[in-house]
């Protein structure tokens, strides 16, 4: 609940508004997150002064708010599915890492579109200079890439029960699985 319903207040409307965190000491990141404000404010202002302050409320904003609630999902199931590989040093190898560590979310072909191809995250992972609008043709070159972490959009909706790490299993596990174990152990 609060991820998905509070995250997007909170991520697009607080975290990514105000320049703390990493890189903020940089005049460059703040002087771009000030820039980013303007637009927005600007953008705000003239989507009331346009068509008024009703549509702004009434369809601008829940339109925002949705998008980002899809957004949270979207990086969610691309990092919390069940078959995920988390590990740290000296285990941890970077292309095992971002091949079984991020997912394959395939999307049915106009999610895909909308979504810039960022399904095909695993890859986005191994080579994050390769634009999105060449992903389709990395898992068309190599089509290995199509199975490896892969989720479907049915399949995706039960990852967001996973939310601890299970160590021992190297796996995630659900609240109500992770209450189960405590009691057998």
């Amino acid at each position: 609940f609060v991820m998905f319903f509070l995250g997007p207040i909170y991520v697009f409307m607080l975290s990514y508004r105000l320049p703390l965190g990493y890189g903020s000491e940089r005049p460059s990141v703040r002087h771009s997150v000030a820039l980013t404000n303007l637009a927005l404010v600007l953008l705000l202002v003239g989507i009331g002064l346009l068509f008024g302050l009703k549509t702004l409320l009434f369809v601008y904003l829940p339109i925002q708010y949705l998008a980002g609630m899809v957004g949270i999902f979207l990086f969610y199931v691309q990092h919390q599915f069940e078959d995920t590989h988390w590990s740290n040093p000296p285990e941890w190898q970077f292309q095992h890492a971002a091949l079984h560590g991020a997912s394959h979310y395939d999307l049915p072909w106009g999610l895909r579109w909308l979504t810039g191809h960022i399904g095909v995250h695993h890859v986005h992972h191994l080579s994050s200079k390769i634009p999105f609008y060449r992903l389709p043709e990395v898992l068309r070159d190599h089509p290995e890439l199509k199975t490896i972490s892969r989720i479907t959009l049915k399949e995706s909706f039960a990852c967001v029960k996973l939310v601890l790490w299970d160590e021992a299993r190297g796996r995630l596990v659900s609240f109500r699985e992770a209450r189960r174990m405590a009691v057998v152990a």
